[in-house]
């Protein structure tokens, strides 16, 4: 899938946001990508995971024994790669701020895991998501999302694959454009402001 089509997608949903969007990294955007409304489709979450899936290495894609997300944003796109790669799929949530595996969720020790998110910008929850499942037993042999906001700047130690690269700048919150700093922040995902 091209990133055009990747892009029209999240057009066709209305999962690409304009305004003043605080990002769960704790920086701010004009640009948000609302990854739960695209994904809300269930033929059109197919279509993304098995792109996905598509685009990982050969040799990885053939080692993975699990998908394992961080809730809540990675919920359904673990899901749709779970199905895509023939593999069972979980997630690790922050009950009490860290991740953990529950609802009886467990790995086997040496599990090749792949870790999927939905976007990344920053890396921070995909690696505490990695020790989390590193704790667990698992091996994260690799690293996937719908999309790299990061650009090119996250090493999680694993091969990283992503659907589309997009390149939207972030500020902090010190350092925002007039346009953005005239405008009401809003925090649009999962995580409750802080």
């Amino acid at each position: 899938m091209q990133e055009e089509a990747v892009l029209a997608e999240f057009r066709a949903s209305k999962a690409l946001l304009e305004g003043h969007f605080l990002l769960s990294s704790g920086r701010h955007s004009a640009h948000y990508l609302q990854c739960a409304r695209v994904l809300m489709n269930p033929e059109r979450a197919a279509r993304l995971a098995t792109a996905l899936a598509a685009k990982l290495p050969h040799d990885v894609r053939r080692q993975i024994a699990k998908v394992v997300s961080p809730a809540m944003g990675g919920v359904i796109i673990g899901q749709e790669m779970g199905r895509a790669l023939q593999v069972d799929a979980m997630f690790v949530e922050r009950p009490t701020g860290t991740f953990e595996l529950r609802r009886g969720f467990a790995l086997e020790p040496g599990d090749r895991v792949l870790l999927v998110e939905d976007v990344v910008t920053t890396g921070k929850s995909s690696r505490e998501a990695i020790a989390a499942i590193e704790d667990a037993g698992g091996q994260v042999i690799a690293a996937a999302a719908l999309v790299d906001r990061s650009g090119g700047g996250v090493d999680f130690g694993v091969p990283f694959t992503a659907l589309v690269a997009l390149n939207f700048p972030t500020y902090d919150a010190d350092a925002l454009p007039p346009e953005l700093a005239a405008q009401p922040a809003i925090k649009p995902g999962s995580r409750s402001q802080p």
